[in-house]
C-alpha cells in the first residue's frame, strides 16, 4: 500500500520532502481487535499524510480561499480574506503553479498479515480462501472464512499455495541463478548449526562454511540434506530428489509467483523457512528480530556482518535476484515463407 501511494504521489512527495518531512497514518474502520473475528472487518485502508508543519492542509485551505476570491463578487475588496491568502501563500508558495496536494488513496485489503493473535495470514481474494494461523496455543474460535490452517500443517499450506497458484519452485523460476540461491540457503543452515556448536563465525567466507559443512556433515538437518540433493540434480544431473511438503527442505525450495500478493507469500515462506536468515530479514522483519533474540552470539555476529556486507550494499539488486520475475518471452510471429506465398513453381505471371 505504501509503495503504491508513493508511486502515485512521487512528484508531490519529492517537492514536499525537499522542505520538510512527510508523516501520516494508515486508517481503517476497525478501532479494536478484541476478538479474532474482528480481523475480517478490515476491508479498506486509507492513507492520510501531510508535512509536519501542515503544508498540505494549508494549501487546501488556501485553495478554498482562492476559489472564494475568484467566485464571490465583492471578494476583491475583502481585506481580511486577501490578508489571510497572502499569509498562507508565504507558507505554501504558489500553489497554482506548484500544487501541494497528496492524493488520499483508499485500498482494498483483502489479503494481509497481522501480528495480532500470534500471527495470522488472511487470504480472502483467492480462488480457495483461507486463514493461516501461526500460533496454535491461542484458540481463535470460529473464524468467518471457509478454511483455517495452522502453521504446522505443512501439507495443507502446500496444497493452499498450489490450488491458488501462489508459489513456484526456485529451480523452475525464470531469470534467476537458482543453484546459487540454493547454495546460499545451505550456507545459512551450516552457519546455524556451527554457531549452535560454539564455532566462531567471525569473518567466515563461503569457503569456510563449506569446510564446516564437511566437518559437521553428520549434524546437519534434513533441510540441508534435501537442498544438497536438489543442487546435485540442478548442477550435476543427479537423480530428482523426493522433497514433498512434509520434508523440512520443502518451503526452502519455493518462492512467490508473479502476482499482486508476491510480498505476502514470500513473507509466509520466510516464516516457514526460518534458517534462511536473508529471506527472513528481507520479507519478515518481525519474525527476524524475534528469532534474533534467541540466537547465540556467534550467529548474531555472522548474520549482522553478512547483511551489512552482502545485502545492504545492493538491496534492490539482491531482492531482484531472489524474488524478481522475468517477463515471459512471446513466441515470435512466424515469417511468411516465400514458397508458402508463391507456391513451389514460383509466382504466377500476370498478363
Amino acid at each position: 500500500i505504501l509503495r503504491q501511494f508513493i508511486e502515485v504521489n512521487e512528484a508531490q512527495l519529492f517537492a514536499l520532502t525537499a522542505r520538510d518531512a512527510v508523516a501520516g497514518e494508515l486508517v481503517n474502520s476497525v478501532y479494536a481487535l478484541d476478538t479474532p473475528k474482528r480481523l475480517f472487518d478490515v476491508r479498506h485502508v486509507t492513507i492520510e499524510a501531510d508535512t509536519t508543519d501542515g503544508a498540505v492542509a494549508s494549501a487546501k485551505k488556501l485553495g478554498g480561499m482562492i476559489d472564494r476570491f475568484m467566485g464571490e463578487d465583492d471578494a476583491w475588496c475583502d481585506d481580511v480574506l486577501i490578508g489571510n491568502m497572502i499569509g498562507l501563500a508565504k507558507e505554501t508558495g504558489d500553489i497554482t503553479r506548484n500544487p501541494l496536494k497528496l492524493n488520499t488513496m483508499t485500498f482494498d485489503q483483502d489479503n494481509f498479515w497481522t501480528a495480532h493473535f500470534g500471527g495470522v495470514y488472511v487470504f480472502r481474494k483467492v480462488e480457495a480462501p483461507a486463514a493461516i494461523v501461526m500460533n496454535r496455543t491461542d484458540d481463535l474460535g470460529k473464524l468467518p472464512i471457509d478454511t483455517v490452517i495452522h502453521g504446522d500443517e505443512r501439507s495443507a499450506i502446500a496444497q493452499f499455495l498450489k490450488v491458488n497458484d501462489l508459489a513456484e519452485p526456485i529451480v523452475e523460476a525464470r531469470g534467476i541463478d537458482s543453484a546459487a540461491i540454493l547454495h546460499q540457503k545451505m550456507d545459512f543452515i551450516v552457519a546455524d548449526v556451527a554457531a549452535g556448536l560454539g564455532e566462531d563465525l567471525s569473518g567466515a567466507t563461503r569457503r569456510d562454511l563449506r569446510n564446516m559443512g564437511r566437518r559437521y556433515h553428520d549434524k546437519l538437518p534434513a533441510a540441508w540434506q534435501g537442498l544438497a540433493d536438489l543442487v546435485r540434480w540442478a548442477e550435476d544431473g543427479g537423480p530428482w530428489p523426493r522433497i514433498d511438503s512434509e520434508h523440512p527442505a520443502y518451503f526452502y525450495t519455493l518462492r512467490a509467483k508473479d502476482h499482486a500478493d508476491v510480498d505476502l507469500v514470500n513473507m509466509l515462506l520466510a516464516e516457514l523457512s526460518p534458517m534462511d536468515v536473508r529471506q527472513l530479514f528481507i520479507c519478515h522483519k518481525e519474525a527476524f528480530y524475534k528469532a534474533y533474540i534467541g540466537w547465540p552470539d556467534e550467529k548474531k555476529a555472522y548474520v549482522a556482518d553478512f547483511l551489512s556486507t552482502e545485502y545492504q550494499v545492493d538491496k534492490a539488486g539482491t531482492r531482484a535476484a531472489l524474488f524478481g520475475h522475468e517477463a515471459a518471452m512471446d513466441e515470435p510471429a512466424p515469417k511468411d515463407d516465400l514458397i508458402d506465398r508463391v507456391g513451389p513453381w514460383g509466382a504466377v505471371k500476370r498478363r
